[in-house]
């Protein structure tokens, strides 16, 4: 059975009851809504329709809602587009106009503030890079040279390397789309372009007035403000996404690699729970099969041990939406073939700070020394730790509520139920036959089992 989880994103071509069916039959774990496209009414037919098939699967597919964030975005394009020639100055108005290849506006008017000039701004992941040569105060328009040839496109994304900008974490769209979140019960929300400690703060006081503070936050690293950061961040928030989008536009794509892996140590460390998102299976938006970078990128996320890899445009709005699935669970499941459970183990990168997670590390210890076939822990909270010290045994969390069970569905090695018979059932699906070796973890006991 897979432990690494999978999060997959719907979208127009994974929306309707039929294919989000097999999508979820196929191993999908979490159903991530994309908060920066579409409107609640479309988000709200779909969170359902997870919900309404769960229940006649039987399965407990979590819910994420990812925010729009403080992102920077072009406004449009005569036509819809402009083609922008290298060497050509190009002026960015901070009042909004309707652009061309001399000049265009963006939907944050302090950028003339926030930027220094001789810094570069990227538009569109990056595809072009415009550099900031002079300010006219006068008119609040940037003057920039294009480093490259481009064709850019109506409300392409802006971003802006090594430049600190002074917008506000929570828009009063974000805002509104937490409530609405928290109204409807997601199990998790991912904030999107978070840059400190305070940002997730400022969500977690959001939860708690409305009432909602078990919803868990997933801050998403997309700057290199999130990466200096990046400890006060863990502390702060219940999970981190490597989202590798933004990131690598605003890094060094060299530098990637090793701040993908260094955050998932530190949040293994922390027992923060940790996703490796973006372009995972790329290519699989228009093939019916990855290329075999893309199947090294999940296998090597998968041996340092990260909770969930994420599909994001595969299966949003790509031609092969259920094949991405499936490649990645197949990918996933040989991958965790060759992980080294016993260095995770042995040398337990949790180290914890109260008596739950002193026995839930010596569970941990005892499945991997005495063959147990499976770990059953009674409770949330028993369940949730277990998994921070990634079990070589599965775990099946029995929990006493449906929204306890979808809220487990991003951990690592945790197969969640909430009847004794769903418990059983697991236990066959698991190959455990009578004589076999269960351990059982009820909060502060430890009990061996045989079935």
């Amino acid at each position: 059975m897979r432990k690494t989880k999978i999060v997959g994103t719907v979208g127009p071509a994974s929306e309707d009851k039929a294919t989000l069916r097999q999508i979820m039959l196929s191993g999908v774990n979490v159903i991530r809504n994309n908060y920066s496209h579409g409107d609640h009414e479309e988000h709200i037919k779909r969170f359902h329709l997870v919900h309404e098939l769960n229940k006649e699967l039987g399965t407990y597919v979590g819910t994420l809602m990812d925010t729009k964030g403080p992102e920077i975005r072009t406004h449009r394009f005569k036509n819809g587009q402009a083609y922008i020639h290298q060497g050509q100055t190009v002026l960015i108005s901070m009042e909004q106009v309707l652009g061309d290849e001399n000049k265009f506006s963006i939907n944050y008017p302090n950028l003339f503030n926030d930027i220094e000039i001789g810094k570069t701004i990227l538009i569109d992941d990056g595809y072009l890079a415009l550099l900031v040569i002079d300010k006219n105060h006068e008119t609040r328009e940037l003057v920039t040279l294009a480093k490259n040839n481009h064709l850019v496109r109506d409300k392409r994304g802006v971003n802006v390397p090594n430049t600190i900008l002074n917008m506000p974490f929570l828009s009063p769209q974000d805002i509104d789309d937490i409530k609405f979140a928290c109204h409807h019960d997601y199990d998790y929300i991912a904030a999107s372009f978070t840059r400190r400690k305070e940002d997730v703060y400022a969500i977690r006081e959001l939860l708690k007035q409305e009432g909602k503070e078990y919803i868990s936050i997933i801050a998403k690293i997309e700057n290199q403000e999130g990466i200096n950061n990046i400890d006060e961040i863990i502390d702060a928030a219940d999970g981190i996404m490597v989202a590798r989008g933004d990131l690598g536009v605003e890094v060094f794509a060299e530098d990637l690699p090793q701040m993908q892996k260094s955050m998932v140590h530190k949040c293994q460390q922390k027992g923060k729970l940790v996703i490796v998102a973006t372009q995972m299976l790329e290519s699989m938006q228009k093939n019916p099969r990855p290329t075999r970078a893309e199947v090294s990128d999940v296998a090597n996320a998968v041996y340092d041990g990260t909770d969930a890899t994420m599909l994001s445009g595969e299966m949003a709005q790509g031609n092969y939406p259920l094949e991405s699935v499936e490649f990645m669970a197949k990918i996933s499941e040989k991958a965790e073939m060759n992980v080294n459970h016993r260095r995770f183990a042995d040398h337990a990168l949790f180290e914890g700070d109260n008596l739950l997670d002193a026995i839930s590390f010596a569970a941990v210890q005892a499945a991997m020394n005495y063959n147990v076939k499976t770990i059953i822990a009674y409770g949330y909270k028993a369940t949730d730790n277990l998994s921070k010290y990634r079990s070589i045994a599965p775990i099946i969390g029995v929990v006493d509520s449906y929204h306890k069970a979808t809220s487990l569905s991003l951990y690592y090695g945790v197969f969640p139920v909430t009847s004794i018979e769903e418990l059983e059932r697991k236990l066959k699906m698991f190959g455990v036959v009578k004589g076999d070796t269960i351990l059982v973890v009820r909060k502060y006991h430890i009990e061996f089992i045989n079935y």
